[in-house]
């Protein structure tokens, strides 16, 4: 390309006015007359008429010199001045013009300009003028003209090879700078001042130290390093090569520290490197010295004010920009703008935006970023709106701004729309618009577009397979997850911590603990593990079931912070641990680590599940003191806990107290009063909650479960009915279970088996499971038999099922089906839960199986159990139901059986360690048996204290010889 040489074309204008000296010329841009012929070595990128000089009145003429004109930067009167200006002389008309072209980068004027450089011959061999163009078509961003320009002409000089090394420097082209310098050096071309700061420009943008400290050697060789702006572009080197002391060291060793541009090019090295404190200190230095600032002074200080904490000094700087000028400069302006968004003041931002008369597109830019940044994603929209109001046209920040917030939004129409336009521009193959767009996809739960987005980009780096891996993971395509993984692995790129971080999710949904030990090994031989990852492994082992692996995982944490511990008690929580993590936060708080409210709901819902009413409160009284507002799953916690401790008024008091109360909110509360047997009044806070809310599913499985512990059948027909037609959700498996339980308690078998046939659905284990649990209690064996082998057709994996089954055979006397459902159950490796009781006792919770003797005051409690047994029998005239007791033994030892049962020693403990008239509250993990439910009646009436027990089915509230259940259970 370089040396070619062309030949000079003729050029052949349409319209028939001569180029010679008139009075006036006129420049119009319209589509009339046009250059017919092109020198070929202009690249043309827009087609403009050429100079025409059309007949007007005369004026008299001004005195200014052409270059005079030139010089108030008016393109088109510098252009109606042209033929008037015009004499022999070229160089003194030509070259101002270039000039302004160059700086309004009018490259469509500046390309006419050539032409009628050429057309009358005044280019010839004019090197200063060769060289004013070369100049021109490089701040007009034409290289290849600028090349070419460069490559015709016979002769240069150094000026012509500086215009060269710029236009590639100012085009963000460092590595033709360099060749560009070596071809200089080879042919001996000598470099002036003004050829050094081009070549530390692309050394910086190389961020070649060892390049830029070698044009440094040659500056000194050749006296240079003294010139001040050759100085100041050499601070400007090392610093975009990181190297800030050696910035530093060369602006102390200037001689003259009395120019502004000196103490810009400092202060902008430390702002871009990150130390804003050094920066503004600068500022301050160069404040003291008496030295004027200009605009690159105050845009570089206000970039250096990066965050909130520097809010108080951008304000200052922001006063004495006001202090100083009437009118806000563009470029400060939009420094101001970017500033108060980085420091969270949008509402200033946008009052300086507002104010501007000429906004450009990187002030635009700055206020759409801004919005994205605070979290003001619908405002961020309506500003694009604006934006394109104002004719400004999306360009690649904008793109990804939009995208962003349609992400957030999940407005998947909206981000369809802009995917089309960046699309149609060609910005969807530009690697942050694609991640950005993948990222939005998968926020949209959009996985097909995501997939598209993600396979049509040229160029993927690591931040595209984290977001790609991550979308799927985050929308339980776990697999899918997994198979990009491997595929980044084929490709030989390492996995980063954030990327792992998306994988240990997928290996959450998938609940494969081969998977996340693996991947376990995989950050352990990498050296990836940090506290973030050693967290997340901690909670997945807690999830998939291996509470060893969590504990070890969590205690191997050298550092914890709250949301390791926070990971190890929802471990606990998740595998029926509560005990353990109750303990866990209460060594947590002795370390001074405060929880946060995942934490909270956590160790609640352990407390909830313990029944543990102490430990409950005392949570409560911290939420209270440490200020966390009671609302959302904090409020819906608490109240489920309260319900679960059996303190349904408490529950309501807390469920009052809330004054944005969400759908969860009133489902939990729904739910209370549903455990407690309350199902009128769980009916009448679900109509006054659907006068402002709409009912899902699980509002409806609550309203149900009320209605079926309260015996409320048409109520629960009604809402089932209600529930399809007026609200059209399609029943879960759980609705329907939930109402055959209903019909089935009422003794309405045969309806209930009829609503059973006529499901649209396959009926779920579940299903019959509650009919055949209705059958047993109201002795119906033949459709509990057909229920029976109907459960046993489905591939059963709940060893309660199998329980209940057993049961059902061995009332019948059907002892050898019995034992074979229990074999069938061991050969499968389900293993039956043994009963279990236990009592809070002095903030401690004490745990009893049947016939238990592990307690440390066994012998304490058996004797209090035989005096509460012996009472009964002689004053409540309680005989054993041994029918409850389904095992082939004697009936003596069936007797045995039913005085060990664990709820009965958690009773005797209570009496025992509470003080009288406080009411004793126990907690099963099974269903009460009929005869221990005789007990508890008569414990209440002969004991006069109030036997509160939470079985697997619902709270039973004994009351002097009454249980709130109504014996309907």
């Amino acid at each position: 390309m370089r040396l070619q040489s062309y030949p000079t074309p003729r050029l052949v204008f349409s319209c028939t006015y001569s180029l010679m000296p008139t009075p006036y010329a006129y420049f119009y841009a319209n589509n009339s007359s046009s250059i017919s012929v092109c020198p070929p070595m202009l690249i043309q990128t827009q087609v403009r008429p050429p100079l025409k000089i059309p007949t007007v009145s005369h004026k008299p003429i001004q005195t200014n010199t052409f270059k005079d004109i030139c010089l108030r930067g008016n393109l088109k009167e510098a252009f109606q001045s042209l033929a008037v200006s015009f004499n022999n002389y070229p160089d003194e008309t030509y070259a101002p013009l270039l000039e302004l072209c160059a700086d309004k980068k009018a490259l469509s004027e500046g390309l006419q300009i050539h032409a009628h450089m050429i057309k009358s011959c005044s280019l010839s061999e004019s090197v200063f003028l060769g060289t004013k163009l070369v100049f021109m078509y490089g701040k007009c961003g034409s290289v290849q003209n600028a090349e070419t320009m460069f490559d015709k002409m016979a002769q240069r000089n150094t000026f012509t090879w500086n215009a060269m090394v710029g236009a590639y420097v100012s085009n963000g082209e460092p590595l033709e700078v360099l060749r560009t310098y070596k071809e200089m050096r080879v042919l001996g071309v000598p470099l002036d001042a003004y050829t050094f700061p081009s070549l530390l420009k692309a050394s910086g943008l190389l961020k070649n130290l060892c390049l830029g400290a070698e044009i440094h050697g040659l500056a000194v060789k050749l006296g240079y390093d003294s010139t001040v702006f050759v100085a100041n572009s050499l601070v400007a080197m090392y610093a975009k090569c990181d190297d800030i002391c050696g910035a530093r060291r060369l602006f102390e060793r200037m001689a003259q520290k009395n120019d502004v541009v000196s103490w810009n090019s400092i202060i902008s090295a430390y702002s871009s490197n990150g130390k804003s404190r050094e920066a503004l200190q600068l500022f301050r230095e160069m404040q003291q010295a008496r030295l004027d600032t200009s605009t690159y002074t105050l845009v570089a200080c206000l970039q250096a004010c990066e965050d909130n904490s520097f809010r108080k000094l951008g304000k200052e700087i922001h006063a004495a920009v006001l202090k100083s000028t009437q009118l806000l400069d563009s470029y400060v302006a939009g420094a101001l703008v970017a500033m108060y968004v980085r420091c969270c003041k949008m509402s200033e931002a946008v009052r300086i935006f507002n104010e501007l008369d000429e906004k450009d597109k990187v002030t635009w830019n700055s206020m759409l970023t801004g919005f994205i940044q605070n979290g003001r994603y619908s405002e961020a929209l309506h500003f694009f709106h604006d934006f394109q109001i104002a004719g400004q046209k999306p360009d690649k920040v904008t793109i990804i701004s939009v995208l962003v917030a349609c992400g957030r939004l999940g407005y998947l129409l909206n981000g369809m729309e802009l995917h089309a336009h960046a699309i149609k521009n060609g910005f969807d193959l530009d690697l942050q618009v694609g991640n950005t767009l993948i990222d939005m996809y998968a926020k949209c739960c959009c996985l097909n577009y995501m997939g598209h987005a993600f396979n049509r980009m040229p160029d993927k780096d690591l931040i595209s397979w984290t977001t790609v891996i991550a979308g799927y993971a985050q929308n339980n395509y776990g697999l899918k997850a997994f198979e990009l993984f491997r595929e980044l692995q084929v490709a030989y790129l390492d996995a980063d911590p954030m990327m792992i971080g998306s994988i240990l999710l997928a290996c959450s949904e998938l609940t494969c603990l081969s998977l996340v030990k693996e991947i376990h090994g995989y950050i352990m031989r990498r050296g990836l593990s940090d506290v973030v990852l050693q967290n997340m492994i901690t909670d997945i082992y807690g999830a998939c079931g291996n509470i060893d692996y969590a504990v070890q995982t969590f205690e191997l944490i050298k550092f914890k912070d709250v949301v390791s511990w926070t990971s190890m008690i929802s471990a606990y929580v998740h595998n029926g641990l509560a005990n353990e993590a109750l303990e866990l936060f209460h060594t947590m708080n002795k370390t001074g680590i405060q929880p946060d409210s995942v934490a909270l709901i956590s160790v609640l819902s352990a407390a909830s599940s313990l029944s543990a009413l102490k430990n409950g409160k005392q949570i409560h009284s911290f939420i209270i003191r440490q200020g966390f507002i009671l609302e959302g799953s904090i409020a819906s916690s608490l109240v489920d806990m309260y319900s679960r401790c059996g303190m349904v008024k408490n529950a309501y008091k807390v469920f009052n107290c809330i004054q944005n109360k969400g759908l969860v909110l009133w489902t939990s509360m729904i739910n209370a009063y549903g455990m407690h047997g309350h199902g009128k009044a769980a009916i009448d806070l679900f109509n006054k909650m659907k006068e402002n809310l709409t009912s899902d599913h699980v509002t409806f499985l609550s309203v149900l479960y009320a209605c079926s512990h309260a015996g409320l059948i048409d109520e629960g027909r009604q809402y089932f009915e209600i529930m399809k037609n007026e609200y059209q959700l399609e029943p879960w498996p759980e609705h329907y279970a939930c109402l055959v339980d209903l019909l089935g308690r009422a003794n309405c078998l045969e309806e209930a088996y009829e609503f059973v046939k006529n499901m649209q659905v396959e009926p779920t284990a579940e299903i019959w499971c509650a009919l055949l649990r209705a059958c047993q209690v109201h002795s119906n064996q033949e459709l509990g038999e057909f229920a029976a082998q109907k459960l046993l057709e489905l591939d059963l994996k709940n060893p309660g099922h199998y329980v209940l089954i057993s049961n059902v055979f061995a009332a019948k006397g059907r002892c050898k089906d019995a034992e074979e459902i229990r074999m069938r159950m061991k050969e499968r490796g389900l293993k039956k839960n043994p009963g279990c009781s236990w009592i809070e006792i002095e903030n401690r919770i004490h745990t009893f199986i049947a016939r238990d003797k592990s307690h440390p005051e066994c012998l304490e409690i058996n004797k209090m159990l035989d005096q509460i047994t012996e009472k009964l029998e002689k004053e409540g005239g309680y005989v054993a139901q041994t029918m409850f007791v389904l095992h082939n033994v004697e009936e003596n030892e069936k007797v045995k059986m039913l005085y060990g049962h664990s709820e009965r020693l958690a009773i005797a403990y209570g009496l025992l360690k509470t003080a009288e008239g406080t009411p004793i509250r126990i907690t099963k993990n099974l269903r009460v048996c009929g005869d221990c439910h005789t007990f508890c009646k008569l414990v209440s009436k002969l004991f006069e204290r109030e036997l509160i027990v939470r079985d697997a089915n619902r709270f039973h509230h004994f009351e002097d010889g009454v249980c709130s259940c109504g014996d309907f259970w």
